[in-house]
């Protein structure tokens, strides 16, 4: 018989035993719980937080693209004599206007005839006559402009006179534009014809189908789409020059800003041009690498141009012809004075000497107002050289600007130029072009037969991609770095992947338990805004890799990543290339990695992280065995074409020439055998 302590303890003890066994039982189900839905075990994992850990800095990025850029941006050679010069000139001519100028159906406007038709009532100033006309550029593209003549020069065609190219740059009115008006006005009381044609995009050209962000539209299709530009300002020196009175050695090219760059582009290919004066228009390559104000769109960063020339060839492709060279010291909007200038004189001076003609490159800085303007000050430094350059310094060449009447200066509306309803635009440009897109012959089906189709298919991709095979040299983060590495059951790696010694690209690796295969993760959102994508994979038995290639996620460009897109593009790499690069050369590391040997599986979403991992895929058909992809496009003729889109929202799906030879669905043709999984 127990006494009534022991009774005690033994009842406690059975009480502890109980509740021991209910523990065991508990944690059993636990067990059981997890292994039949591996998500609890991350129950305590915020998943999201651990995915948005920084990896690089937020310059990274950034500063891998100038590095990057830097060392391709071409310089000039020293040159000895004017002959070497002028061979190395006229090659660069030949190679920008053939290889990025006229390229694709841009050849066959090359040589289109130049047509002019006057329109509408002439407008009529003290002195001069301003006619309406339209010219046509190339096929169903008309030009709107404004003819400024000289009265005196009605009845007498023998008389030769300078004639004035008048271009603008980003300004809404267009050729209306008071300080245009003002220019065009003193030029043509002095004597000279003046040309004042609308731009892109401004005036009453201001429609969608002429915003700069769609002439990409036409990259894409394998057409310059650079070429309506050039073509407006050569077409217009045609027009100039065929005029009974122009004298073809006195040819001016002036405007500011977008203006300025046109200048530039027309004056330095198109030896006509006898006197340039660019104002605030542009800089070195070089130069708008560190300085970002600078960096210019769509137009001022052809695609390819910076493969051949920088802006400082363009201006000592000049030489030995008249340059005055216009910047405003405290600029609000780009191409300042005190950065811009400086190098461009330190190339082009020595050239501008091998001709001995250092005085005829010249410089005028504003200072009042100083800022992004072709006011008083700057047009009466384009006037006098003007004076030096065309009259020879007569006495008789006033430079002070003449002062304008009160109606001379018209409004918007006076100035209107009618052009057919059905005028060409890049936007109608690029969908006649993309009807008959891609030029791609059918899938054999022979298996051999493919086989050799695919091969041949994907060296045609690398090309247009400019595709690269980088090495990887993994670093993974320190613990104290990689804090948490292990939570609520889940493996966490974090590495940076430097690629072919130029890419830092970061990676978050995740596991739990037993892998059961890889999955390489990108979304247009970045890595951490995918954690339940994530979830569901790690749950499945996944290994993860979550991967922010360049211009997404961790390694976003924070401002304007698409104008530097635009810059790799110039310089003959393409940002689809660098991405699909940078995804395959992950996917092959990882598989190299995996001990069992298994392919990897790429899965991304959103359309542009569709995009270059389904070429990523294509380009490499051992270490990528399947592609998964939610919300991705499935033409980019039908999401980029009929949608309308700009290579501002997303400068990899511009890729020149891709449209021309490869749809999604010939990109998915060289996945296949291969499974694409689509949700």
């Amino acid at each position: 018989m127990l006494l009534p302590q022991q009774q005690l303890s033994n009842t406690t003890a059975i009480k502890k035993n109980a509740m021991n066994r209910i523990s065991l039982f508990c944690i059993a189900c636990s067990i059981m719980l997890a292994v039949q839905h591996p998500a609890t075990c991350a129950e305590s994992l915020d998943l999201k937080a651990e995915l948005a850990k920084p990896i690089i800095t937020p310059q990274t990025s950034l500063e891998e693209t100038q590095v990057f850029l830097e060392h391709r941006i071409p310089q000039l050679p020293e040159v000895k004599t004017t002959k070497d010069w002028e061979t190395l000139a006229a090659k660069w001519r030949r190679e920008v206007l053939d290889k990025v100028v006229f390229r694709g159906e841009a050849a066959k406007w090359r040589d289109h005839p130049l047509a002019v038709e006057y329109v509408g009532e002439p407008l009529r100033g003290p002195g001069y006559v301003v006619k309406k006309l339209r010219y046509e550029c190339l096929p169903g593209m008309w030009i709107p402009a404004l003819l400024y003549v000289p009265d005196k020069l009605a009845d007498d065609k023998a008389v030769k006179v300078p004639v004035v190219l008048n271009v603008n740059g980003h300004d809404g009115n267009g050729k209306a534009a008071d300080y245009k008006q003002i220019r065009c006005i003193n030029l043509v009381k002095r004597g000279m014809i003046v040309l004042n044609p609308e731009w892109f995009g401004m005036g009453q050209f201001k429609q969608d189908g002429f915003n700069h962000t769609k002439m990409n539209q036409l990259d894409l299709c394998g057409t310059s789409g650079i070429a309506p530009f050039y073509l407006t300002m050569s077409k217009g020196l045609d027009l100039l020059l065929k005029l009974p009175n122009a004298d073809s050695y006195r040819v001016a090219v002036s405007g500011l800003s977008g203006g300025g760059w046109q200048t530039i582009f027309i004056s330095g290919l198109d030896p006509r041009v006898t006197f340039a004066n660019p104002v605030a228009g542009y800089s070195s390559y070089l130069t708008r690498v560190r300085s970002n104000t600078d960096l210019g769109d769509s137009e001022q960063t052809p695609c390819d141009l910076g493969k051949y020339v920088d802006y400082m060839h363009l201006t000592a492709m000049r030489a030995p012809r008249a340059t005055l060279l216009t910047f405003n010291a405290h600029d609000n909007c780009c191409f300042a004075a005190g950065h811009a200038l400086p190098p461009l004189l330190a190339g082009c001076r020595p050239i501008y000497s091998l001709f001995g003609e250092t005085d005829r490159l010249i410089t005028h800085v504003n200072h009042v107002p100083g800022d992004h303007n072709f006011g008083q000050d700057n047009r009466e430094a384009f006037y006098r050289a003007i004076g030096t350059f065309f009259y020879d310094r007569s006495n008789d060449f006033d430079s002070l600007e003449i002062a304008c009447e009160a109606d001379e200066v018209k409004k918007l509306e006076e100035l209107l130029v009618t052009v057919p309803d059905d005028n060409a635009t890049f936007t109608s440009l690029a969908k006649a072009l993309a009807e008959k897109l891609p030029n791609a012959d059918a899938v054999p089906a022979n298996q051999s037969a493919r086989q050799d189709w695919q091969d041949q298919r994907r060296r045609r991709l690398a090309q247009i991609v400019a595709a690269k095979q980088y090495d990887v040299d993994a670093e993974e983060l320190s613990p104290s770095e990689a804090t948490d590495a292990k939570s609520g059951g889940t493996q966490i790696q974090r590495w940076r992947l430097r690629l072919g010694g130029t890419w830092t690209v970061p990676v978050v690796e995740l596991t739990r338990g037993e892998s059961q295969g890889t999955t390489v993760v990108v979304a247009d959102a970045g890595r951490a805004a995918v954690a339940e994508d994530i979830e569901k994979l790690l749950a499945s038995g996944q290994r993860v890799l979550a991967v922010d290639p360049l211009f997404f996620g961790e390694s976003k460009i924070v401002a304007r990543d698409w104008l530097w897109g635009l810059m790799l593009d110039t310089v003959g790499d393409r940002p689809l290339g660098v991405q699909a690069s940078q995804i395959a050369a992950i996917a092959r590391h990882a598989h190299d990695t995996d001990r069992s040997g298994r392919t990897v599986t790429l899965y991304s979403v959103g359309p542009r992280t569709g995009l270059f991992t389904l070429v990523a895929a294509a380009l490499e058909p051992q270490a990528i065995g399947q592609v998964t992809q939610r919300d991705a496009i499935t033409s980019l003729k039908q999401y980029v074409i009929a949608g309308n889109r700009g290579v501002s929202e997303a400068p990899e799906l511009f890729c020149f020439g891709l449209l021309e030879h490869f749809d999604v669905p010939q990109l998915q043709a060289l996945v296949v055998p291969r499974k694409i999984e689509t949700k």
